[in-house]
Formats: C-alpha cells, sequence, structure tokens
C-alpha cells in the first residue's frame, strides 16, 4: 500500500487489530504546538498532505520511506505526527494509525467545533486557561498584527461578533461547499476557521495568528490588501461580505445567503441629471452669414466683430433635468462627514469639529439630495429615503479623500448613542408600518390568529407555555403592550466599532499618508457580562462604553433591538 493510500484515513476511523499501542505518546510537547502557521511542509514548502511533528512543532509533508516527515522522525527520533487535514495520529517510522483518548485536546485545538448547544449558549461562556496558565475569555481573543494588517483584524473581530454570522459559521464546517468561486471558497473557509478558534475554550495559547485568512485574501484581492499596507476598513468590510456572500453560495437574489439575511436592507435612490435637449447646428446659410460678418480690408472691424457673430437664440442648447427612481438594496450605508476647518484656533492648535450622528445620517431622510459623480464624470445630485432596514446595520464615516499628492483623513468626532439609536424618522417604507395591537383588538381575536401573531415574532414559547385560554389571552396582552412596540420600533444598540488612530502630527498638515501611519482597533460587547473591551490587535482590554465615543469612530455595527435575544 502506498503512502497516498495510507493518507485516505479519516478521523474516527476504527485502526485494526494489530495496530499496536503507541509507547511514543509520552514524548509529546503540547506547548511547542502552532496550529495557526500556514499548512505548508518546511522542507518542501508544500501545501498537500502535511502533517505536525507533536514532539517540536514542524510542519512536514508525507509519511513515506523518503517524505520529510518519515526522515525527521528517524534523524531526530520524533516519532508521533498529525495530519493537519483530516486530523488523524500517527506513529512514524512504523507507519500506524494512533488511537487514544489523551490527544482528543490536541485534536481540538487543531480543528475545533461546536455543537447546537454550546453554541446556544456561547454569550454565557466563562473565561478558559492557555497552556502557559494565562487567562483568556472566548471570543475575546488577540489577532496578532503580521505588518499592517491590524486593519484586516479589525474587520475579522467585529464580523466574528455578529451573532447570526458567528453562530453560522461555528456550526457549519464546510460552509463554501455550494459554491464555484475557488478564491472566494478559500476566503470563506479561512474565515470560518479563524471565527472557530476564537470561540474555542480548548486552545494552546491566549492569541490567534490569522496566516491562513490573511493569505487567501491577499490571493483573492490580487495583493489590494494583506501584509505590508494599511487598508481601508469600510473598503475591506465590503469587498469581505461580497467574498463571503459567494462562498457561502449567494446569488443576486435577496436572502441567498448568511450574509444578506444579515446586513442586507433596502433604499429608494432619487438621481437628477441635467442633459442636454436639443442641439442645433448652424445651416450652411449660417455659415455664409458668419463668414462675411466682416471683410479682410474693413480696417473699422473691431476684435468683436470678427470673433462674435450673431448666433441665432434658436442654435442655443436647451438642458431639462432628468430624473429617476430607483430601488436598491445595500449591506452598508457611508456617511459623508463635513469638511475639517482650514484654520486654526486662537493657540494655533487645530479645531477638530464635533457632530451628532443624526446630523451626518440627514444624507438619508428622503428629502436632502447630495452631490456625486459618476465614473464618467457627470455630475449628478441623489436623494436617498430608506425603506427597510437591517438587523444588524453597518455605518461607515467616509474619513479618508485622496487628493493630488496624500490621502487625507477628516478627523471629526461623530457622537453616537451606544443604546437605543432611533432610526424611525429615516425609515419610509411604501406600505403602512405595522403597529402593536391594542387590549381590546387582542380580545377579539381568535386563538388562531393569536398563535400566529405570535409565530410571526419569533414568540411561540408564550403560546406554549400557556395551559388555559384566560392564560394565554394575558400573556399575548402584557406582550403586544410591553414588548412588541420596541420589537417593531427601528431601535438599535451598539454592537461593535472600528476606529482608527492617527499620530499627533501625521494628517493635520497634508505631509504624509494619514492612513499609513495610523492603526485601527476595535470595540466590541460581551453580552454575558455586559462589558466592552477594546481590542487592538493581540492586546485586550476592558473599557468604558463613555470612550467609544471620544474616538475616530470610521465603522459602527449597530443590532437592532428585536435581533437581541
Amino acid at each position: 500500500m502506498t503512502a497516498t493510500n495510507k493518507d485516505d484515513l479519516i478521523p474516527g476511523q476504527q485502526r485494526s487489530e494489530s495496530s499496536p499501542d503507541c509507547p511514543y505518546l509520552d514524548t509529546i510537547n503540547r506547548s511547542l504546538l502552532d496550529f495557526d502557521l500556514e499548512r505548508a511542509c518546511s522542507v518542501t514548502l508544500t501545501k498537500g498532505n502535511v502533517y505536525a511533528c507533536l514532539v517540536c512543532g514542524k510542519y512536514l509533508r508525507g509519511r513515506g520511506p523518503q517524505t520529510p516527515a518519515c526522515i525527521h522522525a528517524v534523524e531526530d527520533s520524533h516519532y508521533v505526527f498529525v495530519h493537519l487535514e483530516k486530523g488523524t495520529f500517527h506513529c512514524l517510522p512504523d507507519d500506524y494509525v494512533i488511537h487514544d483518548s489523551s490527544l482528543n485536546d490536541i485534536r481540538a485545538a487543531l480543528h475545533p467545533s461546536f455543537s447546537t448547544e454550546q453554541v446556544k449558549h456561547i454569550d454565557s461562556t466563562e473565561s478558559s486557561q492557555d497552556l502557559f496558565g494565562r487567562q483568556y475569555l472566548p471570543g475575546f481573543i488577540g489577532i496578532s498584527n503580521l505588518n499592517k494588517t491590524d486593519g484586516i483584524n479589525c474587520v475579522v473581530q467585529t464580523l466574528a461578533h455578529v451573532p447570526p454570522l458567528r453562530d453560522y459559521f461555528l456550526l457549519s464546517q464546510s460552509p463554501s461547499s455550494s459554491s464555484s468561486n475557488k478564491l472566494a471558497n478559500q476566503v470563506t473557509e479561512a474565515f470560518a476557521q479563524l471565527v472557530r478558534k476564537l470561540w474555542s475554550r480548548g486552545r494552546f495559547k491566549s492569541t490567534v495568528d490569522p496566516h491562513d485568512l490573511i493569505h487567501a485574501i491577499s490571493v483573492a484581492s490580487h495583493k489590494k490588501y494583506g501584509v505590508g499596507a494599511q487598508c481601508e476598513a469600510g473598503e475591506l468590510m465590503t469587498w469581505m461580505l461580497h467574498q463571503l456572500h459567494v462562498g457561502t453560495g449567494g446569488t443576486h437574489k435577496p436572502k441567498s445567503s448568511i450574509i444578506y439575511k444579515t446586513f442586507q436592507g433596502k433604499l429608494r435612490v432619487t438621481t437628477k441629471e441635467k442633459k442636454r435637449k436639443v442641439v442645433h447646428e448652424l445651416h450652411q446659410q449660417d455659415v455664409a452669414d458668419f463668414e462675411n460678418t466682416w471683410d479682410d480690408n474693413d480696417d473699422d472691424a473691431t476684435i468683436d466683430d470678427m470673433t462674435s457673430p450673431a448666433i441665432p437664440e434658436s442654435s442655443l442648447p436647451e438642458y431639462i433635468i432628468q430624473e429617476s427612481v430607483t430601488n436598491t438594496h445595500f449591506l452598508q450605508l457611508t456617511l459623508d462627514l463635513p469638511d475639517k476647518p482650514l484654520f486654526r484656533d486662537g493657540d494655533g492648535g487645530l479645531v477638530i469639529p464635533q457632530e451628532p450622528l443624526a446630523a451626518v445620517l440627514k444624507k438619508f431622510d428622503g428629502l436632502t439630495f447630495s452631490d456625486a459623480i459618476t465614473r464618467s464624470g457627470v455630475s449628478q445630485r441623489k436623494q436617498y429615503r430608506l425603506l427597510q432596514l437591517p438587523n444588524y446595520l453597518i455605518l461607515c464615516l467616509a474619513r479618508f479623500k485622496k487628493n493630488s499628492y496624500t490621502r487625507v483623513k477628516n478627523p471629526t468626532i461623530v457622537a453616537f448613542p451606544v443604546k437605543n439609536l432611533d432610526l424611525g424618522e429615516y425609515v419610509k417604507p411604501d406600505k403602512e408600518r405595522e403597529t402593536a395591537p391594542a387590549k381590546e383588538q387582542v380580545e377579539q381575536m381568535s386563538m388562531k390568529q393569536i398563535k400566529e401573531l405570535l409565530i410571526r415574532h419569533d414568540r411561540k414559547d408564550i403560546a406554549d407555555a400557556a395551559v388555559e385560554k384566560k392564560d394565554l389571552l394575558q400573556a399575548t396582552v402584557d406582550f403586544c403592550t410591553t414588548s412588541l412596540p420596541t420589537l417593531l420600533a427601528d431601535k438599535y444598540d451598539l454592537l461593535a466599532n472600528i476606529t482608527h488612530v492617527s499620530p499627533a502630527d501625521v494628517g493635520r498638515e497634508g505631509t504624509r499618508d494619514a492612513l499609513e501611519e495610523g492603526y485601527y482597533k476595535c470595540h466590541v460587547h460581551d453580552r454575558g457580562s455586559k462589558q466592552w473591551f477594546e481590542i487592538h490587535d493581540d492586546v485586550v482590554t476592558e473599557i468604558m462604553p463613555q470612550q467609544i465615543g471620544l474616538s475616530e469612530s470610521y465603522l459602527l455595527i449597530f443590532e437592532r433591538k428585536s435581533a437581541q435575544k
């Protein structure tokens, strides 16, 4: 049997009765194991059929007599290996499969898995401890910076804390199997692995290295995003959502993927554009008259006479304002910030303006027109009217603009509430908004109508808990008068925030690139302890919610109150 055929063993496959118990399990050194590295052979740099030595942690290919893994086992007397993809344990050079319950922690660190019951109570998870005795809270683990990859780290951290998206990737072991886009599949699979590692309780270390995800993003984006160059988090978020949408089998149809179900909203765009109505050409007679308006021998002719012939008024172009209305979907809303002041204050310092979130949201009030320029350079005026908001709303504050010399950052501080952000005045649906029924209306409903009302709002538990009709009626009245109005309102709580920090002397004079010189950090909320955490690469610290609004926020993710569990 060849080495390739032997590698076909899958996790859980029973070994033959002739397979002996491995006597080398006590040589395993868990403190040297790192399963976050890129899964490539350290000798040949190939990525297929790679094993990890459980004694020294090296990645080596194959199990055959002439493979790097077998040679390493003979020369260094390191006999225990694990297949990085399948999770099977092998003893080399004897080449037999090892089945031992003491290796379950290594398998859990290599491929974390979650049951439905674990995901259901994941927000109430207590802290864990790594091999070195350091305490960490699953889900709130730092991600190492691989040279200006902090923007990617923050985008991953915020998306990993969106409950529907997190639960989907924790339970789905192969989320990209339904897509034919190979690059999107690789990004989706790497993202899913990283999310499972972030929320794992069995990690050997309290940080995560995103090598696989950074490599997949770099390849899929043709090196636009990757190591060595800072990225704009707003652009990366849009690109990342599209890759995950395609990688999970999404199409152009609404709710065709977990991304569309979670983040997709609907708006109406009214576009006004100035277009030329009629363009008249001069007739031949007009041209002849134009040529005869002066005489070369006429000394009394003036410059104006020679250069400004009389043109018929009918020959002047006429313009009309063309208006078009389209309904479209969005995954995130981009908010424009007011221009920063040109002049300094009396002490020579830069004046940093402050604006409430309601002021920059006027762009989507359905009344205000904003100027826009198409890719072909045509000026337009656009009006935006929100028709439907998603359960998880992403707001991007447009802080960076490029000029002829460098990239300039707008340092405007946007004040926003952490809880109870009411967006009801900005949403104007075509149909009448649903309202909570009054007590008299509930009492007139039949049992079937009451149960349909509760099921429609995901409160079937009320109907299941009621024993008699009067109990169900009273519970429904209490639900409709207390909880339902809040659920129907467009009120949101802050879920995550990405901020960009610039040094004091960068981005103020326009001499250097504020994006490249600055760095990202994010704020995420722990539902279990009601505590906010600030994550800057692999450093995780607690923070007060009042401090979040003082930062130069760049990307905000809000959660609808009705979506909270």
